[in-house]
């Protein structure tokens, strides 16, 4: 699985300049705390990110991320995703075209979570190839072999996913087959494990190099001119 967010700063991209880079999820705090110092977030003086690009693919995922995700929330996701085997990835996507639950990250997490409750068939591409599966496959007519000729699949077909809440994907067809849809994430308490959001440690100064920039603050401080003395001074 390829999943990875090009995270700008945007500090430095409200003065002008384009200062970014790839992590690829899911990541670890320290792949995080590193791509933030190569690009120069260091919860100081820049703090916040947003994110330019998404590389992935996974058909019809891009479409569903914004510029202002959480990484941690992503990194929830692509955990979640990265354990998902090649038949559920493909699940996932024609679920994901659908768009049922596919307005946000959290929607996507829960629906990496929630896959029995569809059906996925790979290979049918119409309602024509729907209504032979249904008929041939599943048995769903009883139709005697020299009767098929006459037989309009394509309408049976159409009649079929009419009744059903389902979808052609570019992988084939998918039925929602389960009411049982749970809500597994509320959108807000991400599970510690995927928190990855952190700012670089501070360099930490020798006391040679703390007493240098303490003598630049000094000389750099404008010198005040001695106040003349009073008449009682004189």
């Amino acid at each position: 699985m390829t999943f990875e967010v090009y995270v700008t700063n945007l500090g430095r991209y409200n003065e002008g300049c384009l200062d970014g880079a790839y992590l690829k999820l899911p990541a670890e705090k320290a792949d995080v705390q590193a791509l933030l110092k190569k690009i120069h977030v260091d919860g100081v003086r820049y703090e916040e990110t947003f994110i330019t690009d998404y590389e992935t693919d996974i058909p019809g995922l891009r479409g569903c991320l914004g510029e202002y995700e959480s990484i941690d929330e992503l990194n929830y996701l692509a955990s979640l995703l990265d354990e998902l085997s090649e038949g559920e990835m493909d699940k996932f996507a024609a679920a994901v075209e659908m768009g049922d639950y596919a307005s946000s990250v959290k929607d996507l997490i829960n629906l990496s979570q929630n896959l029995d409750c569809y059906d996925f068939i790979p290979g049918i591409e119409d309602e024509d190839d729907l209504g032979r599966y249904y008929i041939e496959e599943l048995g769903a007519l009883d139709v005697p072999e020299h009767l098929r000729q006459y037989i309009d699949y394509e309408a049976y077909g159409r009649d079929v996913s009419m009744e059903e809440s389902s979808c052609f994907s570019n992988g084939g067809y998918i039925r929602l087959e389960s009411s049982g849809f749970e809500e597994i994430y509320n959108g807000r308490d991400i599970p510690a494990e995927y928190r990855i959001f952190a700012y670089p440690e501070p360099e930490k100064l020798s006391i040679r190099e703390t007493l240098k920039q303490y003598q630049r603050i000094v000389d750099s401080a404008p010198t005040r001119a001695r106040p003349a003395p009073t008449h009682e001074e004189r």
